[in-house]
């Protein structure tokens, strides 16, 4: 993955109050189109190419498949391009409009897409498509927001003290999906995919981080001497984590502004990350295991930066 991450969604259009997602359900309502009938339309092609590839470029849509996705997309107020819906998703379309008609963006009913069971299938990534799925605009994140948390729906700034996840070459999508997770779930005010890593916004690793890479603010694709040059700037310390046994080297003090890093599967993190890092840190197991899954490990330590944020607390 060779892609620059965009920067925090403020200042997204807006579309016409009318043309915004509606309350009402059934096909007469939502959408102003015949159904879909050529497997050559520009929209499933579209489609096909965002739920089917290895993450978008800059510019490209982020493709959400399944309904419970497409509504966390538009609840975390992503703008949507285009919503495709099959007989078997129109189930599920009145709760993701109504999702809509609360969200800034809304959906066009412009952009609302009908088509068969069948040419849903030719274009779903999943092997049991729900008749579900939406090309979303990138989120525009900063990394300010990484620092400091997504800004509120006012626009009002993050304060938290910087807790970042950085995935330095973790090659399989399913677990940048997890550890993105773990970081929304254990407070983690951002995450940056350094290049080489899988990308955050691939259907896989969307579809694994159960729509947390939606809404914790992400980058992509970034240098790591560009990464670690920004973080000394910004006083936030460097941690490695290993998930491999092995004697950790200083101490992590993680209610301090702190960025973990976690290396790939198979090789861990680079000499480079692991000379200027301030320490390293190890999960303590069984002689018996020699490592960790990379998923795993990084949810360990993020558990640990919010029991020690938490303890500080009182």
């Amino acid at each position: 993955m060779e892609k620059q991450s965009p920067a925090a969604p403020r200042g997204k259009a807006q579309e016409p109050t009318g043309m915004r997602g509606v309350r009402t359900g059934g096909w007469e309502h939502a959408s102003p189109h015949d159904p879909i009938t050529s497997r050559d339309n520009k929209w499933l092609k579209a489609f096909r190419a965002a739920l089917r590839g290895s993450g978008p470029d800059t510019g490209e849509p982020i493709g959400v498949e399944g309904p419970k996705l497409v509504e966390e997309a538009v609840r975390a107020g992503l703008e949507a391009e285009a919503l495709l819906v099959s007989e078997a998703g129109e189930r599920d379309l009145e709760r993701i409009l109504l999702a809509a008609s609360e969200s800034d963006p809304g959906i066009p009913r412009s952009r609302i897409l009908r088509t068969s069971d069948k040419l849903f299938a030719s274009v779903a990534g999943t092997e049991a498509p729900q008749g579900v799925a939406a090309l979303f605009r990138q989120p525009e994140w900063t990394f300010e927001d990484v620092l400091h948390g997504a800004p509120s729906r006012e626009g009002a700034l993050g304060g938290e003290v910087p807790l970042i996840v950085v995935l330095a070459g973790v090659q399989d999508p399913g677990n940048v999906g997890t550890i993105l997770r773990s970081a929304e779930a254990f407070g983690a005010t951002g995450a940056i995919a350094s290049r080489g890593t899988a990308d955050p916004w691939s259907p896989k690793s969307v579809r694994a981080s159960a729509g947390s890479a939606l809404r914790l603010p992400v980058l992509r694709g970034i240098a790591l001497p560009i990464l670690l040059a920004q973080l000394r700037v910004a006083q936030v310390r460097v941690y490695s984590a290993s998930s491999k046994t092995r004697k950790p080297r200083g101490v992590a003090d993680l209610r301090e502004a702190s960025a973990i890093f976690i290396g790939s599967e198979g090789h861990g993190l680079s000499a480079e990350v692991e000379h200027v890092s301030d320490a390293q840190i190890s999960v303590p197991m069984s002689e018996a295991v020699e490592s960790l899954n990379a998923a795993v490990a990084a949810s360990i330590v993020l558990y640990e930066a919010a029991r020690q944020r938490k303890s500080a607390q009182g």
